[in-house]
């Protein structure tokens, strides 16, 4: 495994969430000076997390084309300058700009760092990937603390601090990201070109229940974190309360991404993927209804095995496109990212007129979809190790 590139990239995706996750922080303390509402609050949000997902595919291709080394660094400082300029912004409008530049760099980063953690594992793709997303996702907890504790003793200026923090890491991944591997198909036989077009053919058979996989998971996963404080303070929850419930989820899903990433590399993805799904379903449902050590229980199971897929996810588009995995890891990025803001938002508005405890019994059965879509997808297309990285002037490292 190459140390170097995996943790180079991996402390870059820590940062870049950081800077990303505490965007609703610095909204929230605008919302007095600039007289925002809530739904502009959320509009921001919004608009940043659609920019950063919609354009993931663009910069995917381009990072098959020229590299994901200078993209990375690029990407991670471009993010850093313009959050540190939104904290400058004298409107709504001006920082509703500055944020979607900022987002362009998050989207930038996101596809390269996922090429990139995944060519570091040298046979143990989805290891290295569970790594770099397990550090993304810490990256996205403590953001909004790191936020709230500067914002609370310097205002602004505090926040900036984040922003210089990451500079350092622009100059490791410049120094320690090599250039792309060149990927080769690996067989230990030759295919004949009828058996060629077969494979082809199971590729694109198998699009429509990965995007499905992909949706389902992720809008749930989103629907937990956007609307899971707001049913549990409607029960009547202290914040306090709820924010150590949602804690439980969001600590054990990052748990679950690093172990589905290990067990990624031991058994079939998509076994794993489907069991995981259909497993996940009666927690999530029990979450809903009950309190005290059962709601740690389940919350515990509930985000493990929703956060099993995740890593797992990314792999199996890269095994789908094996000659352009900068366009399958922004593709299915993008695309998790967008299911999830999109299904949330969907979600927040149906709640408005069906109930919220209706909506979350919805976002608890999504997983159960998941699964059974995830049975549909083709055993040998997306199975693990099926290319292997041809390194070009690289040497393991350490």
């Amino acid at each position: 495994m190459n140390l170097r590139r995996l943790s180079s990239v991996s402390l870059g995706h820590l940062a870049i969430d950081i800077l990303s996750s505490s965007v609703a922080m610095i909204l929230t303390v605008l919302a007095v000076p600039f007289d925002l509402s809530n739904s502009q609050i959320g509009a921001g949000v919004m608009i940043y997390q659609l920019v950063g997902s919609l354009t993931q595919p663009f910069f995917g291709v381009l990072a098959d084309r020229v590299g994901g080394r200078w993209l990375g660094a690029a990407g991670l400082a471009w993010t850093a300058t313009f959050y540190w300029a939104a904290t400058f912004a004298t409107s709504y409008p001006v920082l509703l700009l500055l944020m979607s530049l900022a987002a362009l760099g998050s989207a930038a980063f996101h596809p390269q760092g996922a090429m990139n953690a995944s060519e570091a594992g040298r046979g143990r793709a989805s290891s290295s990937t569970a790594i770099f997303f397990l550090l993304g996702q810490t990256g996205l907890a403590l953001g909004p603390a790191l936020a709230g504790f500067l914002l609370e003793g310097s205002g602004l200026p505090g926040v900036r601090i984040l922003a210089g923090a990451s500079l350092p890491l622009v100059f490791l991944m410049a120094l320690w990201l090599q250039q792309p591997a060149d990927f080769t198909q690996h067989q230990t036989h030759s295919a004949s070109p009828g058996k060629q077009r077969s494979q082809e053919a199971l590729r694109r058979s198998v699009f429509v229940a990965f995007v499905l996989v992909v949706a389902l998971r992720a809008t749930a996963q989103s629907g937990y974190y956007g609307l899971l404080p707001k049913f549990l303070a409607d029960q009547g929850y202290a914040p306090s309360a709820y924010g150590l419930m949602v804690g439980i989820f969001s600590l054990t899903l990052a748990i679950g991404t690093l172990g589905g990433g290990i067990l990624g590399d031991r058994m079939s993805h998509r076994t794993l993927l489907i069991w995981a799904s259909l497993l996940a379903t009666p927690f999530t449902v029990w979450m809903l209804y009950s309190d005290g050590w059962a709601f740690a229980v389940a919350a515990g199971m509930g985000g493990l095995l929703i956060g099993v897929p995740h890593s797992i996810l990314v792999v199996m588009a890269q095994n789908l496109l094996p000659k352009r995995q900068g366009l399958a890891s922004g593709a299915v990025l993008g695309f998790m990212f967008a299911a999830g803001a999109l299904g949330t938002g969907l979600g927040g508005n149906a709640a408005d007129f069906v109930g919220l405890p209706l909506v979350m019994l919805v976002m608890a059965l999504l997983p159960l979809g998941a699964g059974v879509s995830a049975i549909f997808l083709a055993r040998d297309v997306v199975s693990r190790a099926v290319v292997t990285p041809v390194l070009t002037g690289a040497t393991d490292e350490h």
